[in-house]
């Protein structure tokens, strides 16, 4: 399958970055928050708060599991990596790419972290989910963008040569 999915740490711009990147390629985009969102009739954040963390990696696991989709770039949850079977699915999919963004970046992308519905522990840092998550990203992708340094133009550049596809 010839699709592109964008993981990534919240805050990546796998969202912003996909639209430009769906439309640069000619192809549909995906947000598999937005699947997510409808098909709970909730945003995300409320979706945690009142089902919890674990019940929330379950249900993403099972939308992103269950994915079919031709020709679009998909971008997904920073928790998507959790879910083991959602990885296979997206594997099998197409090419996973990971948004590298430092951490003290992330940081400064994440102002409104409380309605962002973002899969962390009370009292959890930044930092501790970062180093906690980057393995499993690392792990997953097929080609691993470093973003630092570079806008959305670029990075999408970078995306559109290291996968081989023609704008």
């Amino acid at each position: 399958m010839n699709n592109i999915i964008l993981i990534g740490m919240p805050g990546a711009g796998k969202s912003t970055l996909g639209v430009v990147l769906a439309k640069a390629l000619g192809f549909d985009f995906t947000d598999t928050d937005l699947i997510i969102q409808s098909e709970q009739n909730e945003k995300l954040y409320k979706i945690i708060e009142k089902k919890g963390i674990k019940e929330f990696i379950e249900i993403e696991n099972g939308t992103v599991a269950a994915l079919k989709v031709k020709n679009s770039v998909i971008a997904t949850g920073g928790s998507v990596i959790f879910g083991k079977e959602a990885m296979e699915n997206l594997k099998s999919l197409g090419t996973v790419v990971y948004l590298e963004v430092d951490e003290k970046e992330i940081e400064k992308r994440l102002s409104n972290i409380k309605t962002r519905g973002i899969v962390m522990e009370k009292g959890e840092t930044v930092e501790k989910i970062y180093n906690e998550r980057t393995p499993l990203y690392e792990k997953y992708a097929d080609i691993t963008v470093v973003c630092k340094g570079m806008d959305l133009e670029k990075t999408v550049e970078k995306i559109i040569s290291l996968v081989g596809y023609e704008k």
